[in-house]
């Protein structure tokens, strides 16, 4: 063979090679699914529907006290706050409330709850969205003191946070510190927790740890990757565990609805919390009012904010929030009803049910921290800003929100963003989570109260119809959730 037909064959080969190779490379490219795209994918193919999420048993011994059966107190209870992975995006997490519980009537020590699991703690789920179209727990974490042990969700001291609530065992029984052993108020008195938690807001950090807002204290409470508590802040500058302070006046918290949303900007560097309705400040006389309040805190400093939240109704419940900016937050604001009646069946059907998402702007609203005082207005240490010795509230009671506009002070805008009632003839009464998974869909979470509820006292399965036991069940919806 001639040198130049072997020269010939040699580059011809080697073209035939890279052509190979280059096809291969673009095979290759073409295979590879971005996380984004996958998502995607799996957005468009979620139910419309929803997907319940999944659950174990706690206890089945139970008698319902409507039926006169045994029923299911749930392992699910995820509902009372989700939040996104900082990395994942097809995952999220959700957490329980203190676990499950009622309201129990005629107990001899005192107004309280029934605890069906007393020694229950509180803990988050961890979710991702299943490549068949359902939700899948990938892990639990539970709550633990600075110690390493577990806490538990029961009422705190009064010192503390508590909300004068007695914990009952279904029987009737006080829960004890010893259980196998009488009630005594010195030796074997009824238990409390400190560290205690009835978690509402949450919050996942990009260095794996937590934050999570409760409605004892209402604590707000930093956990790491594993559960354990770190850092501790809330309104009672007595507490030694507390790095940072709320203002005073959040100790006037209403009972059972305290910091029920919790967000931080983008930047990690702000708490952004919310209260769930109004704050019995000074007394229980205001709470039929639609004033609510959002405080911001520096993590850095300390440097507290705080603005207005005007709910739709009187008594509403602010049950989410999510930070899309420095500004810019969702609420999730609502009411406690069921649309189609829930366990009071026809007798219950609300066909104005309220589940609504909307979004605010704090730059738009009053910081009363910082708001220039006028005659008679005084940052009172123990009540906040105070008009000629009533507090905002009272002020709204006597004159309405006009009361407060004639002297400077105005909520935060807020605009309607989604409508689950009108989207989806939502269900439920505790619509309670909210996921920003991307800038075009918002997942929706309610609370099943680990499908156990009770009537006159008497505990019994929570039920969303005659036939439908409540359950976690995860909504997604389009909503345009950019910012500018």
């Amino acid at each position: 063979m001639t040198n130049w037909k072997v020269l010939s064959v040699l580059l011809f080969s080697s073209a035939l090679l890279t052509a190979c190779n280059s096809d291969s490379d673009n095979e290759d490219e073409e295979a590879v699914v971005t996380p984004e795209q996958e998502l995607a994918e799996r957005l468009a193919a979620f139910p419309e529907e929803g997907v319940e999420l999944p659950f174990t048993v706690l206890r089945d011994d139970l008698i319902d006290g409507k039926t006169m059966a045994t029923f299911d107190v749930r392992n699910g209870g995820y509902g009372s706050a989700m939040t996104a992975h900082p990395s994942n995006v097809d995952e999220f997490y959700a957490m329980t409330d203190r676990g499950p519980n009622a309201d129990f009537v005629g107990g001899a020590y005192g107004a309280g709850k029934s605890f069906p699991v007393a020694d229950y703690t509180p803990r988050i789920g961890h979710f991702r969205l299943s490549e068949a179209g359902g939700v899948e727990l990938l892990d639990t974490i539970l709550f633990k003191r600075p110690d390493g042990t577990l806490i538990t969700g029961l009422p705190n001291t009064s010192a503390l946070g508590g909300t004068g609530e007695t914990p009952y065992n279904p029987d009737g029984s006080p829960v004890l510190e010893d259980q196998s052993q009488p009630y005594d108020a010195i030796s074997n008195p009824i238990k409390l927790d400190d560290y205690g938690l009835d978690g509402e807001g949450l919050v996942a950090l990009r260095d794996g740890s937590f934050w999570v807002s409760d409605e004892y204290g209402p604590h707000i409470v930093h956990f790491d990757a594993d559960g354990k508590e770190i850092d501790r802040i809330n309104p009672f500058s007595a507490d030694a565990r507390t790095r940072f302070n709320l203002p005073a006046e959040f100790a006037y918290r209403r009972a059972n609805r305290g910091m029920e949303g919790l967000a931080i900007t983008p930047d990690e560097k702000t708490l952004v919390g919310l209260m769930q309705s109004t704050m019995d400040l000074p007394t229980k006389a205001v709470r039929a009012l639609t004033i609510t309040r959002i405080v911001t805190l520096d993590l850095a400093t300390g440097e507290i904010g705080q603005y207005l939240y005007q709910q739709e109704k009187a008594a509403n419940s602010n049950s989410e929030m999510v930070g899309l900016s420095t500004n810019d937050f969702l609420v999730l604001e609502r009411d406690g009803s069921f649309l189609y009646g829930g366990p009071d069946g026809a007798a219950g059907v609300t066909p104005d049910a309220q589940k609504q998402v909307y979004r605010i702007d704090l730059s738009t609203g009053t910081n009363l921290e910082t708001v220039a005082l006028q005659a008679g207005m005084l940052q009172d240490s123990d009540l906040g800003l105070t008009i000629n010795g009533k507090t905002l509230e009272e002020v709204v009671l006597d004159g309405g929100w006009a009361a407060l506009a004639a002297v400077g002070i105005y909520p935060v805008d807020k605009t309607l963003v989604l409508d689950m009632v009108v989207e989806t003839n939502y269900p439920h009464d505790k619509m309670e989570g909210l996921w920003r998974i991307d800038d075009q869909h918002l997942g929706v979470l309610n609370d099943d109260d680990f499908a156990t509820w009770s009537t006159g006292g008497e505990l019994e399965q929570k039920m969303l119809d005659a036939g439908t036991i409540d359950a976690g069940r995860l909504f997604v919806r389009e909503v345009d959730l950019s910012v500018d």
